[in-house]
């Protein structure tokens, strides 16, 4: 096996899922995980440091994208507009495979309470993200926190609505996420 062969990353990710969907997290192992992707045990070690990793292996990048739109939204922008523009750069670095692994991240990651945990510390970290972003801008820590969190669920309702789109679902990740995060908004002003 050649040496940090190109898309080892990716291959680990999707071979990772593969197997968690076929036979469940605890009983997948590093080196299942490894041959399936064609790379050796070390490889993999090179790319995460556990398993547990594998599922949440664009979150630096997907927080830096959500940062950077919120820091280049104009100057006006209210806390909502500018989480909308760091929520569609982010999406915009989403392609068909993240689309096609989304349902089964979202079912492994339901079946394993593990998992759930580290799925859990991602959206805290991303919220997280957005609310420094935010009040970097000047916006007061408990606006600025509303809308982070806002934010994280809007993306992850409109990732899932994308990743569903042949069911009913949304075509663009961005427009997906817009909406819901238009629908929370909504939902929050009818709270009184």
């Amino acid at each position: 096996m050649a040496r940090w062969e190109s898309g080892s990353r990716e291959r680990l990710v999707v071979a990772a899922v593969d197997l968690f969907t076929e036979q469940g997290y605890d009983a997948t192992t590093v080196a299942q995980i490894s041959e399936r992707a064609g790379v050796t045990k070390s490889t993999f070690f090179r790319y995460f440091p556990d398993k547990r990793d594998l599922l949440v292996a664009g979150q630096e990048t997907l927080s830096r994208l959500l940062v950077e739109g919120i820091a280049e939204a104009p100057a006006g922008a209210g806390p909502l507009e500018a989480v909308a523009a760091g929520l569609v750069r982010a999406s915009g670095a989403m392609g068909p495979q993240n689309r096609e692994l989304a349902p089964r991240v979202k079912a492994a990651v339901a079946a394993s309470a593990e998992l759930q945990e580290r799925d859990a510390l991602k959206t805290v970290s991303l919220a997280a993200a957005m609310v420094a972003a935010l009040e970097e801008r000047g916006v007061p820590g408990e606006v600025a926190a509303v809308a982070g969190e806002l934010g994280v669920l809007a993306f992850k309702r409109g990732l899932a609505r994308w990743s569903e789109a042949e069911r009913g679902g949304c075509e663009e990740l961005a427009r997906c996420v817009l909406e819901a995060l238009g629908q929370l908004r909504a939902a929050v002003a009818s709270l009184g």
